[in-house]
């Protein structure tokens, strides 16, 4: 006997419209405006769909925040050991870097780190540790034992000089070439 799951099953068309919602909303507003009767109204859903797929506004927030982060999972790049100068992690990294979109809503996620802290701490645990360390993995693989270097350290660079970029000062040289000088020295740090 086989067993029965009740119900429809969960239309993925719907949850893209949910979170497009989610992200608009959350960018416009803040959380405060990004609230399950908002969405629900923007998406063309009831409440009790949303609450079906997501138990909080927060937790809706946290996974349509991840979904406009990047198109390509870089978690299977770094998974597959792609290194920083691979051209798919390159590329993705350009594509989040010059997406005016992702800079809106990672202002958004950073301005509301005070005022709703567990926003950020649940993407965080769910999205950034786990992503942090699969490229600690991948950048410790590679580097010389003989480099005297901190790999979180160089993780904390890179990342610090590219949210400066995406948030303070977006422009030239391209993001593809100052990306490239990251990565370039990062590797040299990290003697490769």
């Amino acid at each position: 006997m086989t067993g029965r799951s009740r119900g429809r099953p969960r239309d993925p068309q719907v949850d893209d419209l949910i979170m497009k919602a989610a992200l608009e909303l959350f960018v416009e507003q803040g959380v405060e405006g990004a609230n399950v009767e908002r969405i629900a109204k923007r998406a063309g859903v009831a409440k009790v769909t949303i609450y079906r797929r997501w138990p909080s506004s927060e937790a809706l927030l946290v996974q349509a925040l991840e979904r406009a982060r990047t198109v390509v999972p870089e978690e299977r790049l770094w998974a597959e050991n792609a290194g920083p100068s691979d051209e798919r992690l390159m590329d993705s990294w350009v594509t989040t870097l010059g997406d005016p979109r992702y800079r809106a809503v990672l202002a958004q996620l950073i301005g509301s780190s005070t005022s709703h802290p567990d926003l950020l701490a649940t993407y965080r645990e769910q999205y950034l540790r786990p992503r942090r360390r699969l490229v600690r993995e991948a950048l410790a693989a590679g580097v010389d034992p003989e480099a005297d270097v901190d790999i979180d350290t160089v993780i904390d660079m890179v990342v610090g000089a590219a949210l400066y970029r995406m948030l303070v000062d977006p422009g030239e040289p391209s993001d593809r070439d100052y990306l490239a000088k990251l990565v370039h020295q990062a590797n040299r740090l990290l003697g490769r």
